[in-house]
């Protein structure tokens, strides 16, 4: 293998072969949207970060035990370059990962996966059921809200703005922002 750099249809048909829960990809949907709207934002490669978005969770329905850890052997075995495979498990560090997140990339991606199914959450709720005319104020209403979402490490969204030095309001506004990119896609449009 030569650790070339995926296309993202190659990521895609990666995700697809590994996961067949619709929420799960949707959900590697939403993370690619969001990452690609801050590598914009941040002047970096969008379509590096929207592939490492896109695979991140790869592992997650057929190995929920071993996630990350298979993330990394198959991402090899496909010849994915290390860089995106150290960025991918970064994206849980603490939890299943001994990964710390250093680039740019990996502490977005830390940051925005976990707030990424929060505001998933607050779009189903709402009437419009959209990501739509969601803001980051009615984010933090219900972020208060201890049993909402309860599966959602809220402190997890916040260590990342830090490693990012960012406002969580703002960090908030982005992730939504670029979950309506795909809004369509992953049916949060109403």
């Amino acid at each position: 293998m030569t650790n070339q750099p995926p296309s993202r249809d190659e990521a895609l048909q990666l995700l697809k072969e590994y996961n067949a829960n619709p929420s799960l990809i949707n959900h590697g949907l939403a993370v690619e949207a969001v990452m690609r709207y801050m590598a914009r934002k941040y002047n970096e490669d969008e379509e590096k970060w929207g592939i490492i978005g896109l695979i991140h969770d790869l592992d997650y329905e057929k190995h929920p035990d071993e996630h990350c850890a298979k993330t990394k052997e198959i991402l090899e075995k496909h010849g994915w370059p290390d860089e995106y495979i150290r960025a991918a498990i970064s994206h849980a560090y603490g939890i299943c990962s001994d990964v710390e997140p250093l680039t740019l990339l990996e502490k977005t991606l830390y940051a925005i996966d976990e707030l990424s199914g929060f505001i998933a959450a607050c779009a189903l709720v709402r009437p419009s059921r959209s990501v739509m005319d969601l803001t980051a104020k009615s984010v933090r209403k219900k972020w208060k809200q201890k049993h909402f979402a309860a599966g959602v490490n809220r402190q997890i969204i916040e260590n990342g703005a830090r490693m990012l030095d960012a406002d969580l309001n703002d960090l908030i506004s982005d992730t939504i922002m670029g979950m309506r990119e795909v809004a369509d896609e992953i049916g949060l449009n109403g």
